[in-house]
């Protein structure tokens, strides 16, 4: 209470502050829901008000109606991105792990449980055991938790991964769970979840999470009740009911859940209110509002809560509406957002709360589904989708589509099918989560399930660790390669050879699905091995060799490893054929050799094996082709493995291993695929041949055109046989950029170069030929050195065998059905069965089932129950069907894997059949399409036949469009009315038709065109946004144009007229035109009789009928009729990305053209200007005008077409010329240019640099002719009303200037006139050059060099001629006030005023020595004002020849005495310093002849000069050699009224005829003592050393005093970089280095670092790099690298910085300073990792003796920059290696103290002062440890440690007794 009084002195009683404080929070916890939460924010402003009002209320609970909590806009699913820590949430157990527990929880997400989050006493207890090493009594998460186990859990904290993945962690700590609970809030009945802290004689007590309380279960009970287990243990989680509450909650009593009370459910009057609201809680809800997306409702009177789609029980979906009373279970319960999310699945009902955590059709995680329908679409949710099975499944919005892709969910929803893969199944909410990213589906590895051993795979490098190196091979399955694996030897340093995100090939060595172990080699042997492998012992038989690495040598041999644990034993003396002794020095573990099977027991798993076989080249016998397999031999064989590339099969009767490609299976490529799907293990297969064999296997195909070749001869057995000219059938082997390589039977292989592989010219040799396609090859060159051959694959020049296309046709057809009797065999179904039995062109009596005119039809059958009928709407068209409805189909297609049948009920193919007599000739229309196969129907004969796709083996496709499709008319040939192989089908020849009879018509001989104006009747087939193709009754296609669908009164701006006609609608049409079959161009009329066989059609009603007199218009003739400035409407027909230019149409063939310019209003819509305008929309446009060549208009969009002055428009930027200025491209053809100083208000250094080409830009624009525009970009022009005044105004006319003004300006040109600077788009001004700078130049060449064109200058109006409109400008620093234009650092001669002034100087010499004082006195004043006059104009005398005549002047006055010229010095020097206030600003070098010539010269201020004072003036130098003059008198020197005095007077003397006015000796006496008194007040100026100079004269002053001072050189750089003078400001660098002391090396060394800054600041990277270099030379290296490290650090320049840092702890490693300050700078950026690799590098670098030292740092670092968790644990480790280190005590407690809490800092006093170090250190400790407790402490802990102290004390005592 001391403390209290004496923090709050004034507060009153310790009593009041207290209630208050209670009170204070009490109210915050009851008015919860009034708390300024986003959620809040997001009420409906009407309702807004009275909310408020209502919820000021205190007794809000029990109103009617009132939520105490504001409901969702919309119901979505929970997100992992709105999950926070502290939300309370169900969960349900899916997975239990020795120190994890995986929680499933609600919306498919998942976290995760640690064995340290489950409650204090059972952390307490782990920890307890681990100290004592005894584990029996401990109970592991397995004996508390179990899959399905449904608990409340709240999260704890959201781990952000390394790839940016999060992971939630869980607890379920009482203590959390039920933070929001109090002791006062508990009431009976409520069911709370907690753990068992002890357990008791009689019960348990369980820790429900509230201080103070303590909650005790009854043994009986809870042994009765809970899982039937006989006690419960320390840490077992349960749900219980308070049964009584007493001693206002000190005590209270629990009952474990029985069936009944699961499911009571939860009252208002138990106390739960929004803060203490708990999830798996049952409440009564009544629905409030029912959405699309979910249910919201409200509940315990008070309360809104949310139900998204996936919570609503699926079956009662429908009975849900708004007031039915519902029973829910509470979800998760935001506390932050005040969101309750609930559910209505029943399964969350059920006493026991067990849930199936795997479903009822068991694990189907990774399996791929086709055939998928989505059932609805849930804005911000996801998706429900039904699989095939009808099980419900559901995709998260997130996998809706690629993650790096916006999709259209309504275009997903559309799509009829969908193929999807099992991602999870969701416990909590029992349905599986499917992906639709076909990036995931795609994947070859999802689960470890799909891995097998020996497979090789392809992954990327994520760690490299200790023990191997892990490899991601996607985004969920990772492998570790161990150490002895990463390579074929022992790599000691692997980090060199692996590097993070490297993609590297590894074999599977072996792979543990449950557990997810996979482990991976990367040893070179064993990844491209090509022997068999050993995946189990059955594997092993005797006399096979594979590649296996030794796993372990013994003195009695090597154990030899191969895949999943298979390892056998090579004895000693099947090590070499050499003795081996010792094996150790001969072998070494992880060398990988080959090994020979010697036996192999499979029932033991034992096996022994040789190296010395297999090294001694004793083949395999099983592969050895001894028996009688020569090449050309047609052989048998039975399929032992299914390989993923081929099959392996047993060549019979001898069983001789090989392996059969799967492209070696058939001619067709689709067939392949068929075949090998089809084939089993056991399955025989006959009619392989034998094409090579060599020492180690047999290489056999199936292809029957190369078994024909084979058995025919027609062969080259080796390289010699080939000749040119020869024909060879091969396959293609290989695809490469430049051509494929064919490989040819007895191995030969040949090149076809990419210009001989097709006819036609062939951009990517990937799109011709597939891998293994069988192909017929014409050797064209050979190289017989080299043993090589180039081939051709043109059809046009190799020549196909007789009948190939038929024989092949054939072949392939009896593969099909070789494969369609395999599965009707295997699959034992009548089905499949009954499927086999159909045949092509066979007639089925079906039922239709739906029927859509847009998607065609779908039909039933009772004798194929379970097949999919389908017609696509091609063979469905010009036939109603009504569901139910019964029809008769032909068959076109049965495809038995996925029990399909294509059908069609085309009229024509339902007449009887026609007989077909060999040789006739028929048209042919294709009706189906199946992958190499097509169906086709001959004529009106309703006959159908199969031909191939390819009528050539070398035939190939450059695009889609290319290939056969349905509808396509081919010219066929009958080879054979009907053959047997064909299934008594007709055998045909084929070719394609010409292009003009492209049409799907059926009979094109009977085509005979459409007259112009004829009506015709036809069904809408396609609806485009620009056109309509319509089906015409005699089958042909016609077009309408969009123009050609509305009248034209009746088109809407922005509307779509090709909408408004639906697909698959009757039409009535009118001709007016036709298009060219080939290029689709519309044809302008020469007849009215001609006829088209693309009609172009119109189908406006008024045109439609026959009074209507149909005009015949030619393309040309119909942009005749629009004039400029005409308003017409249009429709958008395409957007040219490239040339940025929108293609429009008004009719058929009537194109225009919108130009960029002419489309968009705002530079902002360039990007994507096309966004405003659709395809097919009617737009208004103007003409703007018309093009003969090509026929098109230009038209606008923006509503106007010429331009007018005074307005604004958009323009683009074409080119930037210096000295014109932007040339800009504007709308409608015209162009502008914008002058530099039009480009803004206030001008800048770099005018231009903000434009580059093509850049959009407003303009204003000014006034122009001829479509050329003066332009201004000037914001006071294009936004007057907005823009604030300019900082350089607009010179309109020369008349808005005048003289002395001062105006910013760009330099225009140099020339030897003078300076020209433009002053605005039409005045430019000059500046003479001797009014430009205040040096003698002798060239203009010299300022040309220094101003630029487009430099920007102030200048002062000299002087404006307006009748010849000239101005006369001055860029003197003395008009300006800014730095002269030359810099300083060229040294040139400075320009002396006058040249009157050697006249004067003349005159001198001749005077009489003997003049008195007194008339030298007088005539000094007269004499100087007629100097003035002369100054004006100044000639450019040189320097130097006024200062040798000023030399032979002042010998002759060296005869007055010296105190005389004591006093003249005193003087002269206040005179000067008046003279040199303006020009001494920027003198330097020239200073010393400067000062010597102006000691007579009179410094009257011209009338706009500034007065000079003190501070201003630099201070003169002390040296007789400046020239000071020996004659001047004290009367010369004029006190400050004075000089402004003579100013007015100063024109009274222009004529220079007036006498000099003689003064009085008082006069005389009066302005001597001001004088001295001014010269006083200079020199106590001059003493003041606080005073800094202000020009370049005072510090040259300075630093003859004080060379060697590197602050005054700093100073005077730091003055001229204040000015921008950044050349000078080296210069003075350069001075400085050169004139300061060798000697004085940390002087030199700040020169250095300010120079190294001046770079890095002003310079380039070259010119920093080079003084770095030069300083390094100069100085000593370290330092000079750590100023550059910390400069780069400062400038944010950290990639420069870090790059340093890695140069210095390699250059300097010994230095510890280095280390130190690399670890700071990596903690600054925030890298603490790699900050601790840092220090482990810095430990090793290092003497040992510093390593306590440098650890000691780190750790003050990591408190001060990174983690002060992890700098204590640092401190920790090195104060328990070293103790008695007091000096690191004393640190750690001042860092403890500043940034620990007081629990932490009282626990390290303590353990400091019971060191065993001396008895003054240990009192100086407890002397800091009383200081801070009197601090921070109550008088308790004062006590306390006075306690200790004395404690201490006696302990000491005693020893020195004992």
């Amino acid at each position: 209470m001391a403390s209290v009084e004496e923090d709050f002195p004034r507060g009153g009683t310790a009593k009041k502050p207290t209630e208050s404080k209670i009170v204070v929070q009490r109210t915050e916890v009851d008015n919860l829901f009034q708390s300024n939460e986003p959620a809040e924010t997001k009420k409906r402003k009407g309702a807004g008000k009275d909310a408020d009002k209502k919820l000021k209320k205190p007794k809000t609970d029990k109103e009617d109606g009132l939520t105490l909590n504001a409901a969702a806009k919309c119901v979505e699913i929970l997100h992992l991105k709105n999950l926070k820590e502290g939300i309370l949430i169900l969960g349900c157990v899916k997975e239990v792990t020795d120190f994890e527990v995986t929680v499933s929880l609600p919306c498919g997400l998942q976290g995760y449980l640690r064995i340290m989050n489950i409650c204090d006493s059972y952390t307490k207890l782990l920890s307890e055991q681990l100290d004592s090493a005894d584990t029996e009594e401990i109970c592991s998460l397995e004996h508390f938790f179990f899959p399905g186990m449904v608990i409340r859990c709240v999260i704890a904290k959201l781990d952000t991964a390394k790839g940016g993945s999060v992971s939630i962690q869980l607890s379920i700590n009482p203590k959390l769970v039920n933070k929001a609970l109090t002791s006062s809030s508990l009431k009976a009945g409520m069911v709370l979840s907690g753990c068992v802290e002890s357990v008791e004689d009689h019960g348990y007590i369980v820790d429900i999470g509230l201080s103070g309380t303590k909650a005790f279960l009854p043994k009986k009970v809870g042994e009765d009740q809970h899982n039937n287990q006989k006690e419960l243990k320390v840490g077992q989680y349960l749900t219980a009911q308070l049964e009584d509450v007493k001693n206002d909650a000190r005590l209270v009593r629990l009952s474990v859940i029985p069936p009944t009370v699961v499911q009571a459910c939860a009252k208002s009057d138990q106390g739960w209110n929004l803060t203490n609201l708990q999830p798996g809680l049952l409440v009564k809800a009544t629905i409030k509002k029912v959405t699309k997306h979910g249910l919201l409702l409200d509940f315990l009177s008070s309360f809104s809560g949310q139900v998204d789609v996936l919570h609503m029980e699926p079956e009662q979906t429908s009975n849900y509406t708004e007031g039915t009373e519902v029973r829910a279970c509470v979800l998760y319960v935001d506390p932050s957002t005040r969101l309750v999310g609930l559910s209505l699945r029943s399964y969350l009902f059920q006493p026991g709360m067990r849930l199936d955590h795997i479903p009822a059709g068991g694990d189907r995680i990774g399996e791929v589904v086709k055939d998928c329908k989505m059932i609805s679409m849930h804005h911000m949710s996801g998706a429900m989708v039904e699989l095939p099975d009808t099980t419900m499944a559901f995709v998260h919005r997130n996998h809706l589509n690629e993650s790096n892709t916006r999709g259209n969910e309504n275009r997903v929803l559309a799509k009829p099918e969908h193929t999807i893969r099992i991602l999870d199944f969701s416990a909590m909410d029992q349905i599986h989560f499917v992906s639709l990213r076909k990036s995931i589906i795609e994947k070859r590895f999802y689960r470890y399930h799909d891995l097998q051993a020996g497979q090789v795979v392809e992954g990327t490098v994520s760690a490299l660790l200790s023990h191997g190196m892990i490899v991601h091979l996607s985004d969920h399955i990772k492998g570790l390669v161990p150490q002895t694996h990463l390579s074929d030897i022992i790599l000691k340093n692997p980090e060199k050879k692996y590097v993070e995100g490297m993609k590297i090939k590894c074999r599977v060595m072996s792979v543990d699905a449950e557990k997810k172990k996979l482990y991976l080699s990367r040893k070179k042997a064993l990844v491209e091995s090509s022997l068999p492998l050993f995946l189990s012992f059955s594997d092993a038989r005797p006399g096979r060799v594979s590649h296996g690495y030794i796993v372990s040598i013994k003195s009695y041999g090597c154990l030899v490893r191969f895949y999943n644990n298979v390892k056998g034993l090579v004895p000693l003396h099947q090590l070499s054929s050499e003795p081996v002794i010792n094996p150790e020095e001969v072998f070494y573990v992880g060398q990988v050799l080959k090994a020979k099977v010697l036996h192999c027991d499979p029932d033991k798993s034992k096996m022994v094996l040789s190296f010395k076989a297999a090294m001694e080249g004793e083949t395999d016998e099983a592969a050895l082709p001894e028996l009688d397999c020569e090449v050309g031999k047609r052989l048998e064989a039975k399929v032992l493995k299914k390989l993923e590339t081929g099959l392996e099969v047993a060549i019979l009767p001898d069983e001789t291993r090989a392996v059969l490609p799967t492209m070696h299976l058939s001619d067709h490529m689709s067939n392949c695929t068929l075949l090998w799907k089809s084939m089993q293990e056991g399955d025989n297969i006959s009619n392989i041949i034998c094409y090579g064999k060599n020492k180690h296997h047999v290489s056999i195909t199936k292809k029957p055109t190369v078994r024909w070749s084979l058995e025919e001869g027609v062969v080259a057995k080796d390289f010699s046989e080939v000749t040119v000219g020869m024909q060879l059938i091969g396959w293609i082997k290989n695809i490469m950029s430049y051509g494929v390589f064919v490989e040819f039977p007895y191995g030969l292989v040949g090149l076809a170069p990419k210009s001989a592989m097709t006819d036609r010219f062939l951009i990517d040799t990937t799109t011709a030929f597939q891998l293994g396609q069988t192909v017929i090859a014409k050797v064209t060159n050979l190289d017989v050195e080299k043993q090589r051959f180039l081939v051709t694959l043109k059809i046009s020049e190799v020549i196909s065998p007789q009948s190939d296309a038929q024989t092949r046709l054939i072949n392939g057809l009896q593969e099909r059905k070789v494969v369609t009797e395999m599965l009707a065999m295997r699959e034992d179904s009548d089905l499949r069965q009954q499927l086999a039995a159909l045949t092509v062109g066979q007639k089925l009596k079906l039922t239709v089932d739906t029927a859509m005119d847009d998607c065609g039809a779908t039909f039933k059958s009772d004798d194929l129950a379970g097949a999919t009928i389908m017609a696509t709407r091609h063979h469905v068209m010009g036939v109603n069907l009504t569901s139910g409805q019964k029809a008769t189909a032909v068959i076109l297609n049965v495809d038995l894997q996925s029990t399909c049948v294509h059908v069609s009920i085309l009229p024509k193919l339902m007449i009887k059949k026609k007989s077909l007599a060999e040789g006739s000739k028929y048209t042919a229309i294709v009706q189906h399409i199946n992958e190499d196969f097509a169906i086709l129907s001959l004529g009106d004969t309703a006959q159908l036949t199969v031909i191939q796709t390819c009528n050539h083996l070398n035939e190939t496709f450059r695009s889609e469009s290319e290939k056969l499709k349905a509808g396509m008319i081919l010219a066929v040939e009958v080879i054979e009315p009907s053959c047997q192989q064909l299934q008594e089908l007709p055998l045909v020849s084929w070719k394609r038709c010409a292009p003009q009879q492209h049409t799907p018509s059926e009979n094109q001989t009977s085509v005979k065109g459409h007259l112009f104006g004829e009506i015709v009747n036809g069904i809408v087939r396609t609806v485009k946004p620009a056109s309509i193709q319509v089906t015409l009754e005699d089958g042909s296609t016609g077009s309408v144009h969009v123009s050609e669908v509305l009248e034209p009164a009746q088109v809407c701006i922005g509307s779509f007229p090709t909408s408004t006609v639906p697909v698959g609608s009757k039409v009535t049409a009118r001709v007016i035109g036709g298009r060219d079959a080939s290029s689709h161009r519309f044809l302008p009329f020469s007849h009215p009789r001609f006829t088209y066989t693309i009609p172009e059609l119109t189908l406006i009603p008024s045109k439609l009928d026959q009074s209507y007199d149909l005009k015949a218009v030619a393309g040309k003739d119909g942009l005749n009729n629009y004039t400029a400035g005409e308003e017409i409407t249009c429709f958008v027909s395409k957007f040219n990305p490239k040339k940025k230019i929108l293609e429009v149409t008004t009719g058929p063939c009537v194109n225009g053209i919108v130009d960029l310019l002419a489309m968009i209003t705002d530079p902002k819509d360039a990007r994507h200007p096309e966004k405003p305008y659709k395809l097919g929309q009617a737009v208004n446009a103007k003409v703007l005008e018309i093009k003969s060549k090509p026929h098109h208009f230009m038209l606008s969009l923006t509503g106007v077409h010429k331009l007018e002055k005074g307005s604004v428009a958009l323009g683009m930027v074409t080119d930037i010329h210096p000295r014109i200025g932007l040339l800009v491209k504007l709308p409608f053809g015209n162009v502008g240019t914008v002058a530099v100083t039009d480009l803004t208000d206030a001008y800048k250094p770099n005018p231009f640099s903000p434009y580059s080409k093509d850049q959009l830009l407003r303009c204003f624009l000014l006034g122009g002719e001829n479509r050329k525009w003066q332009l201004s970009l000037r914001p006071s022009r294009l936004n007057p009303e907005q823009t604030k005044p300019s900082k350089d105004p607009e010179v309109l006319s020369i008349d808005n200037l005048q003289e002395g003004q001062l105006i910013r300006g760009y330099i225009q040109s140099v020339a030897e006139q003078g300076v020209f600077i433009k002053l605005s788009r039409s005045i430019t001004g000059r500046a003479q050059f001797q009014l430009s700078t205040k040096y003698f130049v002798n060239s203009h060449k010299v300022l040309a060099e220094h101003l630029t064109p487009n430099t920007l200058l102030t200048t002062k109006i000299h002087s404006i001629d307006r009748k010849k409109k000239l101005v006369n400008l001055s860029l003197l620093p003395g008009d300006t006030g800014k730095a002269d234009v030359l810099p300083e650092s060229l040294g040139l001669p400075l320009c002396l005023m006058g040249v009157a002034k050697k006249k004067y100087d003349l005159k001198k010499k001749k005077r009489a020595v003997s003049e008195s004082e007194q008339e030298q006195a007088e005539s000094q004043v007269p004499n100087k004002k007629k100097k003035t006059k002369t100054d004006d104009n100044d000639s450019g005398v040189e320097v130097n020849f006024r200062e040798d005549k000023k030399k032979k002047y002042d010998l002759k006055k060296t005869k007055r005495t010296a105190p005389e010229s004591e006093q003249k010095l005193a003087e002269s020097q206040v005179a000067n310093k008046k003279k040199k206030a303006k020009t001494d600003d920027k003198d330097s070098r020239v200073g010393v002849y400067f000062r010597e010539e102006e000691d007579n010269k009179d410094e009257k201020p011209k009338s706009d000069s500034v007065k000079v004072t003190p501070s201003s003036t630099g201070p003169s130098r002390l040296q007789v050699a400046a020239g000071f003059s020996w004659d001047v008198h004290l009367s010369s020197l004029k006190p400050a009224s004075a000089a402004q005095e003579g100013d007015s007077s100063d024109g009274e003397d222009q004529d220079g005829s007036s006498k000099p006015v003689k003064k009085s000796r008082h006069e005389l006496q009066q302005e001597k003592k001001e004088a001295e008194k001014a010269l006083v007040k200079r020199e106590t100026e001059l003493m003041d050393p606080s005073l800094r100079p202000q020009d370049a004269a005072a510090f040259e002053r300075l630093l003859l005093a004080s060379p060697n001072s590197s602050l005054l050189w700093l100073q005077y750089m730091a003055n001229h970089l204040q000015a921008t003078q950044i050349e000078q400001a080296r210069a003075v660098a350069e001075r400085a280095l050169k004139t300061i002391s060798f000697r004085e090396e940390q002087e030199k060394l700040n020169v250095w670092v300010a120079l190294l800054n001046l770079e890095n600041m002003y310079g380039t990277e070259e010119s920093l790099k080079k003084v770095f270099e030069r300083a390094l030379q100069f100085c000593e290296p370290m330092p000079v690298y750590q100023q550059l490290a910390d400069i780069y650090a400062k400038s944010d320049k950290t990639k420069e910085a870090d790059g340093l840092y890695k140069t210095m702890v390699k250059r300097f490693r010994q230095n510890k300073a280095v280390w130190l300050s690399y670890g700071t700078f990596l903690l600054q950026q925030g890298q603490s990792d790699n900050a601790s690799v840092l220090l482990q590098r810095a430990l090793t670098s290092l003497p040992s003796k510093e390593s306590v030292d440098v650890i000691a740092k780190f750790a003050q670092l990591e408190f001060r920059y990174g983690d002060s968790e992890k700098g204590r644990t640092m401190f920790d480790k090195v104060l328990t290696s070293y103790p008695k280190r007091t000096d690191l005590w004393s640190v750690f407690i001042d860092l403890m103290v500043k940034r620990g809490s007081q629990k932490e800092v009282r626990e390290l006093f303590d353990r400091v002062i019971h060191l065993s170090v001396s008895v003054k250190k240990i009192k100086f400790f407890f002397k800091r440890y009383l200081e801070y407790e009197k601090k921070h402490g109550t008088p308790q802990s004062i006590q306390a440690v006075k306690e200790k102290a004395m404690e201490f004390v006696e302990a000491k005592g005693t020893e020195a007794a004992n």
